[in-house]
């Protein structure tokens, strides 16, 4: 608003805010240690709950199609069998001089026709699994961000006070990404593993109890290997976390503030803090990445010794006739089936605490403070008293309980009255109007507009008592004619025209290409500042509302657009109630009621010439404006 809003908290520790000494809430702490993981997954799980029977289907064919690629190595293994049994009696009919009874090609061909079979069913069933948790991981994603979008609308003002909007964003953004994507990977993954792992247990059992042991004795070596790997990737995703986060919100601030760093000169000090926060999330992210990946290669080792051991083990039992040779390479096939699912279990663990702890920092959102619920039936407008009525009564506020701001302040403001609020930097200007908007809620008093207490109405509707225009002039990237018409969705073209035309934007409008269909870029860079007030003006005035908030609207627009401006405002101002928040005093001196504000409290109020009269804190003020104008025009002779 000015300079008196509330500065954002960066992503350190010692900031003071809103929120409490250290300025952070919970959310305020990016890529902190997981406090509850049981309770985040038990929450987590609740959002697949309405697909239970889709999970289910899952399930299923995740079974199916796991135990059609169990059995295919059994049947290959009796072609192999039956093909050796062929390739050995031929030899010794050729030893002993008989005629080659051939092979058995009829026998292997079924079970080559068997085996595809067996490996299309399974391809159809890993189709369905893949498709059906595509759709609900990504319902259930879709659901959660919808509840962070409208979390955050309830937030109040002071948590977007106190937390950079890149930390939000990453929040928002980032960590639902990266559980989105991790979820659709990891729940399928899991499924499948755990299925391969029991029905290759068995299938390993039915062939031989002692290679079973040999494979079954690398078991406590990996999982002491993925236990150690697993807590220490742990430790590093939740540092990569939190480089994240502070990288993020050091973006969002930099970019959105580059004119300033640029008017002082600062590009070369940005690019260094950002190359160090870069390089803290480069170091944090390489060893999660490579503590992660290794468990992989650990995992082969230990299988490529199964290996080698299996084959001896294998080989003096078949030439025992205790074996097959066919199984024993069906048992090769299974050991590396058993061992590959294991390392992806572990895999995936790594990955679910990564997917937890972006759960964890999205529930921290989701349980942030509320504003206060609005009243359930809401006063209609023949029920009120008045139209601009504001009445303050022993109103008690500090942003913290211990730090009171505002002590037994009372105001009365009749209806269409013109109310200028004016007072040093930090005075309490623009908290007064937060006040009555219900940005903030207060500790005690009451605040009456139209003589109701505005906690008895319903935010939406009170704020729709309210036009505002502010001295940052916010505009979105759409038409001119959208931007105007944003108060007022179901306005005719002649009403955002003749707003326009008071707002004495419609000459510069109607000079662009598009005149009201232009459209404006991102941060609407296309039209100068003063031309983006001159469009929040028109905002206001196409809203007609029945309270005007004007905060130093006039200050990006050159002085005889300013005459002009105050002109309109005179006319839009006549019959509402008026709060002109003011920096130059003598924008105001036709002001039904000045309130003169010093440390949240008001020290004097009257017209202005009752407060010069006094002579006091508003005549200083006032004098002292002029001095310093006077001096300054003397030195520019």
């Amino acid at each position: 608003m000015n300079e008196e809003r509330r500065p954002r908290q960066r992503v350190e520790a010692g900031g003071v805010g809103p929120m409490g000494k250290s300025g952070m809430s919970s959310i305020g702490k990016p890529g902190q240690k997981a406090k509850d993981f049981k309770g985040t997954f038990k929450r987590l799980s609740g959002y697949f709950l309405p697909h239970r029977y889709r999970l289910l289907l899952v399930l299923g064919t995740a079974i199916l199609g796991t135990l059609f690629t169990i059995v295919a190595p059994k049947i290959l293994g009796l072609a192999t069998t039956r093909l050796f049994a062929g390739v050995l009696a031929n030899y010794r009919a050729q030893q002993n001089h008989q005629p080659l009874p051939g092979l058995d090609f009829t026998y292997i061909g079924i079970i080559l026709l068997v085996l595809l079979g067996l490996y299309l069913l399974s391809a159809i069933f890993m189709f369905v699994q893949q498709y059906v948790m595509a759709a609900v991981v990504q319902k259930t994603v879709c659901r959660l961000r919808t509840d962070v979008d409208e979390k955050l609308a309830r937030l109040p003002l002071k948590f977007f006070d106190a937390h950079p909007h890149g930390e939000i964003l990453s929040r928002a953004v980032n960590d639902m990404d990266s559980l989105s994507s991790t979820l659709q990977q990891s729940v399928t993954q899991m499924i499948t593993s755990a299925v391969t792992i029991l029905g290759v247990l068995i299938m390993m059992l039915t062939i031989s109890w002692q290679l079973s042991l040999i494979v079954l004795g690398t078991l406590p070596l990996s999982m002491v290997i993925s236990m150690v790997v697993a807590r220490r990737s742990r430790n590093y995703f939740r540092q990569q976390q939190k480089a994240l986060g502070k990288l993020n919100g050091y973006v969002e601030e930099i970019y959105t503030g580059h004119r300033v760093v640029r008017a002082f000169g600062h590009e070369a000090r940005a690019i260094a803090t950002f190359t160090e926060l870069n390089e803290q999330l480069y170091k944090a992210s390489w060893r999660a990445q490579f503590v992660s990946g290794i468990i992989m290669p650990l995992m082969l080792f230990i299988g490529n010794l199964a290996y080698v051991a299996i084959a001896v083990v294998g080989s003096v039992l078949v030439a025992g006739g205790g074996i097959a040779i066919g199984d024993v390479l069906a048992f090769i096939q299974y050991a590396q089936q058993f061992t590959q699912p294991i390392a992806m279990l572990a895999n995936i663990a790594n990955v679910i605490q990564s997917s937890m702890a972006s759960a964890e920092r999205i529930f921290e959102l989701l349980d942030e403070p509320e504003e206060l619920p609005d009243v359930a039936n809401d006063l209609i407008a023949a029920e009120l008293q008045g139209v601009g009525l504001v009445q303050f009564r022993h109103v008690r506020f500090g942003y913290q309980p211990d730090q009171i701001l505002m002590d037994d302040l009372n105001i009365d403001i009749r209806t269409g009255q013109k109310v200028a609020i004016v007072g040093p930097t930090g005075a309490g200007k623009t908290t007064l109007v937060n006040l009555l908007l219900r940005f903030y809620e207060i500790q005690a008093g009451q605040i009456q507009v139209d003589g109701v207490d505005i906690t008895r109405r319903k935010r939406s509707t009170l704020r729709r008592t309210f036009g505002m225009v502010l001295q940052d002039a916010w505009l979105f990237s759409n038409t001119i004619r959208q931007n105007i018409a944003y108060g007022h969705e179901n306005a005719t073209e002649e009403e955002i025209v003749h707003a326009a035309q008071a707002a004495h934007a419609d000459h510069f409008i109607r000079t662009l290409p598009e005149s009201y269909q232009t459209v404006l870029n991102e941060e609407a860079t296309n039209i100068s500042q003063g031309q983006k007030q001159l469009l929040t003006i028109a905002r206001a005035f196409l809203a007609d509302p029945e309270i005007l908030i004007l905060d130093e609207a006039t200050s990006s627009v050159d002085t005889r657009t300013e005459q002009l401006i105050q002109k309109a405002m005179s006319r839009l101002m006549q019959g509402r109630t008026s709060f002109v928040i003011a920096h130059r005093l003598s924008t105001i001196r036709d002001a039904d009621l000045i309130l003169v504000m010093d440390h949240g409290t008001i020290i004097e109020q009257g017209t202005h010439q009752e407060l010069l009269a006094r002579k006091a804190f508003y005549a200083r003020l006032y004098n002292s404006q002029f001095r310093g104008r006077a001096v300054a025009e003397e030195a520019t002779l």
